[in-house]
């Protein structure tokens, strides 16, 4: 019987779709682009609508052949790259190989299929039901790689020239640059100002004692500069009587957040495992493309990982509320599935990243994955289940404290249900700095009640400048500024490591070198207009525009050239 071809990219994913698909299928891993812009020359004519001369990637040759002699003899071909740009691109050129390898031979029937997820289910729906090549994602992918080499070949001679031989910067990458670049001369212009806080150690009728924190005068917000002010109005505080003047109680509400996008994985796992973007995302596409699991054999345990959609599926969402119901209680499932807005702009192709089954638990698992592999595992896990469970509920108190003309204030907040925070909670860029007026939580009072001073404390502080960036916070700024998309920011930050423009300090971060800060001005110098936080941002919407089809791919590079 004459076996259909499936291609794939990596020989881990085709393993697993081998295992899937059975012996009627031969899956051929291309193991990434076989196909590319030549290295030593533009390959791009500029007179002829950008016309690109694509040429076969050195090392390449034996697996296209292999792959266009195996669709030579194939009933039909499924193309199964990544569904993203460049899944689209490497299926769109294995495609075209194989067109002219049976040229004038009967039709190859070619199908594009997108897999989501690796399991048996995904795959055999996927076979069942495929797709054509998508144009409009061939001519986004294109459109970039056209782009970025006509910037690189305007940039490189200039830093050939002024700073030394083979020296290069890439369009977005030089984006990310200047923006690290800038921050470090924020934080070198930066004058810390000195301040002042006063905060009064208190005691009602009733145990603990806590902390009030002095915040206005005659009504008005306090700003103490210098300690000689500190210590004038400490020594008329100590005279005062102290009342307990208002008790303010109330309830406040902590949502769980979606499932993860590209973005918000790499950002946990750089704060919570400390590990880069792109070790990130080397681990999840391992997880993606198959782990062995003993006696089940190659199984894929997350859904895609290139993605900036935080919608799941039904079923998913089903099987989940279920399992949440089972191990952790009702109480903690809300009444209904919650439904995540994905944000504007956001290319929703795909599902969010998660489990692909609730059968496969961390501690499942545990004993088949990487000591890395599973720790992200279970951070995806993790954020998935806390995404379809109850809010955390907090009691919220506040004491407003009046002793003569001066106004003090203490808080206190104790968790009454921990909800989704029983799972998981998102974390931080920066510490949080606990603030002088919060109290773990303060006792049972009433107002009117005068209250005992214990002791006044004057503390002395000083502004800070803006923090560096770290791997999470940059690729944060790039997502909020619009600069790259799910597929680029792990290779953003790692090209201008590797090229040395910047390093990272003891605190793992960004800190630009001499190198890094010499290039970033020739660049802003040379070319403002396209090392430019805002023309980089429109020309990603602009590329997002040629995938959904409102623009086409030579028009985008004839406005750039132009």
């Amino acid at each position: 019987m004459t076996q259909s071809l499936v291609i794939v990219e990596s020989p881990t994913k085709a393993k697993t779709l081998k295992k899937y698909l059975g012996k009627n299928y031969n899956v051929i891993a291309s193991v990434g682009h076989v196909i590319d812009l030549p290295t030593k020359e533009l390959g791009v004519d500029v007179d002829k609508d950008f016309e690109p001369q694509y040429v076969v990637i050195k090392g390449k040759q034996k697996i296209l052949k292999q792959i266009t002699d195996a669709a030579a003899k194939a009933e039909a071909v499924y193309l199964a790259p990544d569904p993203d740009r460049e899944g689209e691109a490497i299926a769109w050129h294995i495609a075209q190989e194989i067109g002219k390898k049976n040229k004038g031979k009967n039709k190859k029937e070619i199908h594009r299929i997108l897999i989501n997820e690796i399991t048996k289910d995904a795959v055999k729906s996927a076979i069942a039901k495929p797709g054509k090549l998508d144009q409009k994602l061939f001519d986004a992918q294109q459109a970039r790689r056209i782009l970025d080499r006509l910037v690189g070949y305007q940039i490189s001679p200039i830093l050939w020239k002024k700073v030394r031989r083979g020296l290069s910067a890439g369009r977005v990458q030089s984006v990310a640059l200047r923006i690290i670049c800038e921050r470090d001369a924020e934080i070198e212009k930066f004058v810390a100002k000195e301040y002042w806080s006063i905060v009064s150690h208190l005691l009602g009728k009733k145990e603990p004692a806590f902390e009030a924190k002095l915040n206005k005068i005659d009504g008005e917000k306090i700003d103490i500069n210098n300690e000689a002010e500190a210590s004038k109005i400490k020594s008329k505080l100590e005279k005062q009587t102290f009342i307990l003047e208002k008790i303010t109680k109330s309830e406040r509400k902590r949502n769980p957040t979606p499932p993860f996008i590209t973005s918000k994985l790499q950002q946990e796992g750089a704060r919570k495992l400390g590990f880069s973007a792109k070790k990130t995302m080397m681990l999840a596409q391992q997880l993606y493309e198959g782990i062995e699991l003993g006696d089940e054999g190659l199984v894929g345990l997350i859904t895609y990982m290139r993605t900036d959609s935080v919608r799941v599926s039904d079923s998913a969402i089903e099987s989940l509320r279920s399992y949440i119901e089972e191990k952790f209680g009702k109480e903690y499932l809300p009444s209904q599935p919650i439904y995540y807005k994905t944000k504007k702009g956001a290319q929703d192709a795909h599902e969010a990243i998660r489990p692909t089954s609730i059968l496969y638990p961390p501690e499942v698992v545990k004993s088949y994955l990487s000591k890395d592999a599973f720790r992200l595992y279970d951070l995806i896990w993790k954020r998935f289940v806390a995404s379809q469970m109850n809010p955390a509920v907090f009691d919220q108190t506040f004491f407003d404290i009046k002793a003569g003309n001066f106004n003090l204030r203490a808080t206190g907040q104790i968790m009454r249900f921990s909800g989704f925070m029983a799972v998981y909670l998102e974390g931080e860029d920066e510490e949080k700095i606990k603030d002088e007026e919060e109290n773990p939580t303060l006792p049972e009072l009433d107002e009117g009640d005068e209250l005992k001073l214990l002791s006044i404390d004057n503390n002395q502080h000083f502004t800070q400048p803006p923090p560096r960036f770290t791997e999470a916070s940059l690729v944060k700024e790039l997502e909020e500024q619009g600069i790259g998309r799910p597929s680029t920011y792990a290779s953003i930050l790692s090209t201008i490591q590797e090229k040395t423009y910047v390093n990272k300090d003891e605190s793992k971060r960004f800190v630009p070198t001499e190198l890094g800060k010499l290039v970033n001005g020739l660049l802003v110098d040379s070319f403002p207009g396209i090392i430019d936080v805002g023309f980089t941002a429109q020309m990603e919407n602009e590329l997002d525009q040629v995938e959904e089809g409102k623009h086409t791919w030579v028009k985008i590079l004839k406005d750039f050239y132009g």
